[in-house]
């Protein structure tokens, strides 16, 4: 499964992360697209706990899908009033 086969990259970096943030690290200066990687990989995993709960708790087909449509627009949201990025504007 891709979620298996990206974790060992995805703890690797959270290990490098902590080490910056330990050692004094200053603003990382990540790219936009850096930015837009980062918001990709949350939601993914993000949306593959909200999956597993979903099954767990025999949610029917139309509320999963209102349940993720309502987490993609607080994370949308959330972005937005943080850093003034609207997330859909780092696709075009």
């Amino acid at each position: 499964m891709i979620g298996e086969k990206l974790s060992e990259v995805l703890v690797e970096i959270e290990n490098t992360l902590w080490e910056f943030e330990a050692n004094g690290g200053t603003k990382p200066e990540y790219t936009i697209d850096g930015f837009r990687a980062g918001i990709k990989i949350f939601m993914s995993v993000l949306m593959d706990r909200i999956w597993e709960l979903q099954q767990d708790d025999k949610i029917d087909l139309q509320d999963r899908l209102n349940m993720a449509n309502k987490a993609g627009e607080d994370v949308r949201k959330l972005i937005k009033i943080y850093t003034d990025i609207d997330t859909h504007e780092l696709y075009k």
